[in-house]
């Protein structure tokens, strides 16, 4: 009798023990994800806002770790922590383990990309990156340009030159236009820490101002050495009424008329992007410029030159008169 007490005490402790010795032994081992995830690219899984720990798990299940979700909804109620799963998207890589897949889910480590928008790329450009990007969801398929800067939070106001460039870490399967939005507001930023610092003999009137030419600096040169003495040239002619005659300008008011070849012909013809044929800046940016060539803008350069002609090196020939301005065109344009 004593003999079959005692095993029915030992043999249920045995089992206890094995069975969490079992359950420490899963909680350390990779799980099985589907083969094109776990052999080529990270699965990817969405967890939905106010998703239980059993819907998670059985989300776990469908969308590719091949592990039972009654296994992985119990391990979530033992861990103490089903109930501080967060909703996102979260990157899952060959190696994860069950503790590592909730340490991952608790903390919110959700899956992130980046997008890059270059210095000098113009609207166009700018939403052919983010239209075009597969880890972004598309929530401007159809929209105006004037309807996109509405739905991110600045209605009315022109797109061109108001988003600045970087690299943007964003989750997996954002909306687009969330970057967008952080770039605007960025720009925004920037702009105004850089009109706080303008120099006070400065001709430009306003922050758009500054920003209308920064990006003209920031098309005319690629050369750091050079904004600032760029930035001089223009605001001594905006100074003195003398047209900025700057070619970037009349090729963004071509638009996509332009075909590489900025002929006499375009220099002549009227349009409120022509620099040659209208006096100040042009009524929006051409660009969006970088902190460098905002710097440039509203901290020139002090110099007499007024005017400037590429070396063909990326470099720049800067001249006070007309006279040496015309010997640098001979020396650099006409010979070439």
């Amino acid at each position: 009798m004593m003999r079959l007490l005692k095993l029915l005490v030992v043999v249920p402790l045995l089992l206890a023990m094995l069975a969490a010795a079992g359950g420490l032994w899963w909680l350390q081992q990779p799980l099985p994800l589907a083969t094109s995830a776990s052999d080529k690219e990270p699965l990817l899984v969405t967890i939905n806002p106010g998703s239980s720990a059993q819907t998670v798990a059985d989300t776990l299940s469908s969308s590719g770790v091949n592990t039972p979700s009654l296994l992985l909804y119990a391990w979530f109620r033992l861990s103490g922590q089903a109930r501080d799963i967060k909703a996102g998207t979260y990157e899952l890589s060959a190696g994860t383990t069950p503790r590592t897949l909730l340490s991952k889910l608790v903390r919110g480590e959700q899956a992130l990309r980046s997008i890059t928008l270059l210095e000098g790329w113009n609207i166009r450009q700018v939403l052919q990156a983010v239209r075009s990007s597969p880890d972004l969801t598309q929530d401007m398929e159809g929209l105006s340009q004037n309807d996109i800067m509405a739905l991110i939070g600045y209605p009315g106001r022109h797109p061109e030159g108001r988003f600045f460039p970087d690299t943007y870490r964003v989750v997996t399967r954002a909306p687009a236009s969330s970057v967008l939005k952080q770039a605007a507001q960025a720009m925004e930023q920037r702009l105004a820490k850089a009109w706080e610092q303008r120099d006070p003999a400065s001709p430009l009137r306003s922050a758009d101002e500054a920003l209308v030419l920064a990006s003209i600096i920031e098309k005319e040169t690629g050369l750091e050495s050079d904004r600032r003495r760029i930035g001089g040239v223009f605001s001594n002619r905006l100074r003195i009424g003398m047209r900025l005659q700057t070619d970037p300008a009349v090729i963004y008011g071509l638009g996509e008329r332009f075909d590489g070849n900025l002929r006499r012909v375009d220099l002549q013809t009227d349009t409120p992007y022509n620099t040659y044929t209208r006096a100040g800046l042009p009524p929006t940016p051409i660009a969006i410029p970088g902190t460098a060539s905002l710097m440039a803008a509203v901290q020139p350069m002090n110099t007499n030159s007024i005017y400037f002609v590429s070396r063909g090196d990326g470099s720049s020939q800067f001249s006070a008169t007309l006279e040496e301005h015309n010997a640098a065109v001979q020396r650099y344009i006409l010979r070439r």
